[in-house]
């Protein structure tokens, strides 16, 4: 690494680590299935020099995965733990085309709002993989009687959309998940000191245990609002392992924050942004997602 205060991400092969520098001693561990190899060097959030950046591409189709560790040097490969937070950023192509229109500023608001609640629909699918609860029986074909396999109504998963942007990513929750239970949950932004406040909460006093819960964030830029949502669902009975965030564009700040509050805890994510501004929006980003779902 050429200077300590580089943050470094690279999505690599399943035997290959990426790495986050910073000051902390957490880490997490970014998943990104089916993709091919790629590499970013990228500076830190307060530096305004242009962003080196190489780019490494193979032909290989394969689970790969990149680490991100809170260290000032690498000193080798360790195995996986499953204390660290897990970072997933989906290589599919129309993840890739719905950020796109997301990002473009000539982007009119209703295609905007489809964009972004096509992409929560994708972000939504990939984080549901091996997660479901199912039941096992047999039905009656037209044809013969078959095997059958079914979502667990009797589990749904509880959707937390984070009020106002959050609408716009879980607009298609239902329809990709038979069972569900929506619970809405309002946090607002000092535009001064960036903290939280929260204005409306619709959270049951305890979810059941085992409760499977999506935290609906489009914007994962300083973690304030993230952080503060996640803790009120912890307090309400929520395990780490048994929550993930669904974002549309997430950031280093954001996603270290998250990594040093709740080991264990699954993100999945559109994409990586560099770096976040003194505002506290993210760069490049796509702007503020709620006035740019709703056009107020």
């Amino acid at each position: 690494m050429p200077m300590a205060s580089f943050h470094k991400f690279s999505l690599r092969s399943p035997s290959e680590t990426l790495r986050f520098s910073s000051s902390s001693s957490s880490s997490c561990l970014l998943i990104n299935p089916n993709s091919h190899s790629l590499l970013l060097n990228l500076l830190p959030s307060h530096s305004s020099a242009p962003i080196p950046r190489k780019i490494l591409y193979s032909s290989a189709r394969r689970r790969s995965f990149v680490t991100v560790k809170s260290r000032m040097a690498t000193t080798g490969e360790k195995p996986i733990s499953e204390d660290r937070m897990l970072v997933y950023v989906p290589p599919h192509p129309l993840i890739k085309h719905w950020v796109s229109v997301l990002r473009n500023e000539q982007t009119p608001c209703p295609i905007f709002r489809n964009a972004m609640a096509e992409l929560g629909r994708l972000l939504m699918y990939e984080a549901s993989r091996d997660w479901l609860p199912t039941v096992l029986g047999e039905i009656q074909t037209p044809m013969d009687v078959a095997s059958v396999e079914f979502i667990d109504p009797r589990e749904p998963v509880a959707v937390v959309p984070i009020l106002r942007a959050g609408l716009a990513l879980a607009e298609h929750a239902s329809s990709i998940l038979p069972a569900t239970k929506t619970y809405h949950l309002g946090i607002s932004r000092d535009e001064e000191t960036l903290q939280p406040t929260i204005y409306l909460n619709k959270l049951p006093d305890k979810f059941p245990e085992g409760s499977r819960v999506f935290v609906i964030d489009p914007m994962l830029a300083t973690g304030g609002t993230v952080v503060a949502a996640v803790n009120l669902i912890k307090e309400r009975g929520a395990d780490n392992k048994q929550i993930k965030v669904i974002s549309a564009v997430a950031a280093p700040p954001a996603l270290q924050k998250l990594s040093e509050s709740f080991p264990g805890l699954h993100v999945y994510t559109g994409i990586i942004d560099p770096t976040v501004n003194d505002k506290g929006f993210i760069i490049p980003g796509l702007g503020d997602a709620g006035d740019r779902s709703f056009g107020t």
